[in-house]
């Protein structure tokens, strides 16, 4: 990855927000009926608040891998961060394209642990990215109790 700050920011913009479009292909073209024959909890928020929240935590948690391996050079960094991205693109794939609430579960499972692994290196590394990761953490520990209730539910 380039070290021009701007560049390599942009590049890690744009593979977040491709891997973001394959979940968001998948789920318009594969929600619905399915979604809304499914029996959901009372604490499910309506479909017009996924957009604007994932937007921001795309930009805030590309922000935050940028910040780190910017001041590190450690390109560990930037595989943990991509890999992970893989998982998270892939809970759409798997909860909307696939129908099976169970293994994306687990999948949530997997990037939360991936959050965590990240924030402990950001951590240490940049206070920013760090912070920048909380609200990422938040939004997908609520996520993996939204699934949990859905799968117990249906």
């Amino acid at each position: 990855m380039t070290k021009n700050k701007y560049l390599s920011l942009g590049l890690i913009l744009i593979i977040t927000f491709l891997a973001s479009g394959i979940g968001s292909f998948v789920t318009s073209s594969f929600k619905e009926p399915w979604y809304s024959e499914i029996l959901l909890p009372s604490f499910n928020p309506p479909s017009w608040v996924f957009g604007p929240v994932w937007t921001t935590l795309y930009i805030f948690m590309s922000i935050a891998a940028w910040s780190a391996w910017k001041q590190t050079s450690d390109k560990k960094i930037l595989q943990i961060y991509f890999i992970h991205l893989f998982f998270n693109s892939m809970w759409s794939v798997i909860f909307f394209g696939f129908h099976q609430i169970f293994v994306a579960l687990i999948d949530l499972g997997i990037i939360l642990i991936f959050i965590i692994w990240l924030m402990r290196i950001y951590y240490h590394v940049n206070r920013i990215s760090f912070l920048l990761m909380i609200p990422y953490l938040l939004w997908s520990s609520y996520a993996l109790i939204l699934n949990g209730a859905i799968f117990y539910l249906n």
